[in-house]
């Protein structure tokens, strides 16, 4: 235990609002909605799968024949008669021969079709048959063997198409069930949108979410809720009648059979079952306020761009949506609204323009929206984009945008190292009050790990602490199926039939459970100064030259200690990767000076869109610093920093390297910092830093309803802290009580899984002291919160 300090909270003296400060993001990828929140458990449920969506799609994914004893069946996915126009597909049974009956299985997700004894599931089907009208249709979840674990029967008696509905009850519990389809009879039998349920899903509602997951979201209780993503917002087609569309709203809402499939970005099929009016009532069951974000008519990744002159309808979509979430019964997207069964408004307050946007083309569009919406709705707080990374030069013209447009709010965007987190923990202590409020709409570091935890908490003190300037924050993302990864790490992981909340969900928690609504000032004294993670020492090591699927070639090489003047001179280097799609990577030698300067000249001559790769600080693949020119889609230059395999974008700007012409580089170190040129202009000037790792990180706030005061501690160090705590200008007298809610006692490496969903999880105690002053202990590597009353 290190010597002791104060923590002195004025807690009378009230500081700036918190609002809405801590929130969530849902985005559908990892299958986050189709065979996550959404409880749909049929996957493929209007045989829309298509390769567009991903190459081993097709119209019947998920789906089998099913033919028993000598029943013989052909099974074909056709469109001459389709349910409606945005659904044309539909899987047609041809009995060949009856048997003991013939149809279709669904395999569902994961391991397959849940089902728990004693739950109750809802079946439902559009079907037609154009014989054997009389001959029931037996709807079964069996298990692999055959065995059934429930059933019911319905009679598809018309030609044309009919809903037809069944309760299905569950006699057993089994996690890899199938849903079959069978019948007898002749002719064809011809099914759409078949679907199936648990009846008891979140709040009971039809078309439902899955109860376990949601009630881990409702858990939080986040004071927001940003969907509908992510990258999904703006990558696709300009026409929403496309199948691979940007996501469009409109396109989301009413009944699930007439919405249009969708390519997901992240390569699988969205159903849309999960749109926006559903978005719209599950952040009202939950007590977040919704804050939709909207596509701008600029797809970034492909670089397809409506015409200024054609933004109207997009612009129109923005003004429709606000008037769909708080319009009257009166006006048209209010009627609509209510015809869904929603007559009162959503109170929208919020609305994001763009997705993490780079590039002239987005922010000239940004203009035309910011001004629509104000000049119809300027109670609406309006979100701009600065880029997906920390800093650099897309970055800053994000905020010059905003600052330009005087939006309400900048949406900031990084996944970076825990070090880079603990690194930057007074990221915001010089933001201005007088600035648009940050909204930091996507963070994590890397892992979910209780290290990962301990840092995120750290960063959060100082999110809250700087509520002056960051008014939104979210962790992201927010779901992940264990059986379909595009990304992590992420908040809440699940299967089929079970989820838990990682050690990252438990640290959200507790910041949203004890926010308070105003900060308090508290200041520490008397504690150890911060020490470094690591020796700060300067960058060193090898440094090497690479390529990634490209064939590029390296001249005029030469390395200069810019201390003592000394050169080396090295020859040309060709490295040809063309198509292999792998790391090439030639060492030069070490650079052990303070500060030296790498010259050379660069030229790519074909192969992928990737162009050229220098690394230094280099001692091994899993850490080094490497600036990377014409990165993701040939788009950017940028300064990773590697620690562990994990990595820090420490700053980005636009950059497209063009085959055939040579580029002078120059790569300056000078201690820790770091400067890139191309051609003479400066490309990029950061600091890769050394945490400075303090004592504790804190922030303290009141909550107005309850009186309490509350006080969060971060302990991120090996050993605890003895504190001091003095409450100045405390009301009462006599004895306060003190509820604190701790994460302690964990290995940094531990982590929640399936097997130990709440391995990682608060304790909370209550203590009671003589008056407001206090010693309170705070245990190594802990998050600490304490709330305390008269």
């Amino acid at each position: 235990m290190r010597r002791q300090g104060t923590l002195r909270v004025r807690t009378q003296d009230k500081g700036a609002p918190l609002g809405d400060l801590f929130g969530i993001f849902f985005e559908d990828l990892n299958h986050a909605a189709d065979g996550g929140l959404y409880a749909e458990l049929v996957q493929n449920r209007s045989f829309e799968f298509d390769p567009v969506d991903h190459p081993d799609y097709h119209a019947l994914t998920a789906w089998e024949i099913v033919e028993r004893g000598q029943g013989r069946a052909n099974l074909t996915v056709e469109d001459e008669r389709p349910l409606n126009p945005r659904n044309i597909h539909y899987a047609a049974i041809d009995i060949v021969s009856e048997g003991d009956g013939v149809g279709l299985a669904n395999r569902g997700f994961n391991t397959g079709i849940p089902a728990r004894q004693g739950e109750r599931y809802r079946f439902s089907v559009y079907a037609r048959r154009d014989a054997s009208f009389e001959e029931p249709v037996r709807i079964a979840i069996e298990r692999g063997d055959g065995t059934v674990l429930g059933e019911t029967i319905i009679r598809v008696d018309s030609s044309e198409w009919k809903r037809y509905e069944a309760d299905i009850v569950a006699n057993a519990t089994d996690n890899g069930g199938k849903l079959t389809i069978v019948t007898k009879g002749t002719g064809k039998l011809y099914l759409d949108m078949v679907s199936l349920f648990p009846a008891k899903t979140f709040r009971d509602r039809p078309n439902g979410l899955r109860e376990d997951i949601a009630s881990l979201l409702a858990g939080l209780k986040p004071k927001f809720m940003r969907f509908p993503g992510g990258c999904l917002v703006h990558d696709g087609s300009l026409d929403p009648d496309d199948r691979d569309s940007m996501y469009r709203w409109k396109n989301t809402i009413g009944d699930v059979a007439q919405r249009p499939a969708r390519r997901n970005n992240w390569r699988y099929n969205q159903t849309l079952g999960l749109g926006y009016y559903e978005l719209f009532q599950f952040c009202e069951d939950i007590g977040a306020k919704p804050i939709p974000i909207l596509p701008a008519g600029y797809d970034p990744h492909h670089k397809r761009i409506v015409p200024i002159e054609e933004l109207g309808p997009w612009i129109g979509d923005a003004l429709d949506l606000i008037e769909f979430a708080n319009g009257g019964a009166s006006t048209e997207w209010g009627r609509i609204r209510a015809e869904l069964g929603h007559p009162e408004p959503f109170g929208l307050e919020y609305i994001g323009i763009g997705n993490e946007e780079v590039g002239a083309p987005f922010f000239e569009r940004y203009e035309y929206f910011h001004r629509a919406i104000k000049e119809k709705h300027p109670e609406i707080k309006i979100i701009n984009s600065s880029g997906p990374f920390a800093a650099g030069g897309e970055y800053e013209r994000g905020w010059k945008s905003a600052r330009d447009n005087r939006s309400d709010l900048v949406d900031e965007h990084y996944y970076q190292t825990p070090e880079w987190f603990l690194a930057h923990a007074g990221r915001y202590d010089g933001f201005k009050a007088d600035d648009p409020k940050v909204f930091l709409g996507e963070y994590a570091s890397w892992g979910n790990t209780y290290y990962n935890a301990l840092a995120e908490a750290a960063f959060m003190t100082g999110l809250e602490r700087n509520a002056h300037a960051v008014a939104l924050a979210c962790y992201a993302p927010l779901l992940c199926n264990a059986d379909y990864v595009n990304w992590k790490p992420d908040l809440i992981w699940f299967d089929n039939h079970q989820a838990f909340g990682t050690a990252n969900y438990y640290v959200q928690q507790l910041f949203m459970h004890h926010q308070g609504d105003r900060l308090l000032p508290i200041e520490a004294s008397g504690f150890e100064a911060a020490k470094p993670l690591r020796e700060a020492t300067p960058i060193r090591g090898t440094i090497a030259l690479g390529t990634e699927g490209s064939s590029v070639h390296y001249s005029s090489i030469r390395l200069v200690n810019n201390a003592t003047g000394e050169t080396l001179e090295y020859p040309d280097v060709s490295l040809d990767q063309s198509g292999a799609g792998k790391k090439q990577i030639f060492e030069l030698g070490a650079a052990d000076g303070d500060d030296y300067t790498l010259h050379l000249r660069a030229r790519k001559d074909g192969g992928g869109p990737r162009g050229f790769n220098l690394y230094f600080g280099w001692k091994d693949d899993r850490n080094h610093l490497n600036w990377e020119i014409g990165g993701w889609q040939n788009q950017d230059s940028i300064i990773h920093s590697f620690i562990d395999g994990r990595g820090s974008v420490l700053t980005q700007s636009l950059f497209e390297v063009e085959n055939g012409v040579g580029y002078d580089l120059t790569l300056r170190i000078s201690g820790r910092s770091v400067q890139a040129s191309i051609d003479g202009t400066l490309m990029a000037e950061t600091e890769d830093k050394i945490p400075l790792i303090e004592p504790l990180y804190y922030t303290a706030s009141v909550e107005e309803a309850t009186g309490d005061t509350i006080v969060k501690v971060v302990n991120v160090r090996d050993e605890s802290e003895l504190a001091a705590m003095v409450l100045e200008s405390w009301p009462g007298k006599g004895p306060v009580t003190v509820e604190a809610h701790i994460l302690s006692g964990y290995r940094p490496d531990e982590a929640n899984s399936f097997e130990e969903p709440a391995r990682i999880a608060p304790k909370t105690k209550t203590l009671t002291f003589d008056g407001p002053s206090f010693d309170y202990e705070f245990p190594n590597h802990s998050v600490t919160v304490l709330r305390i009353r008269g």
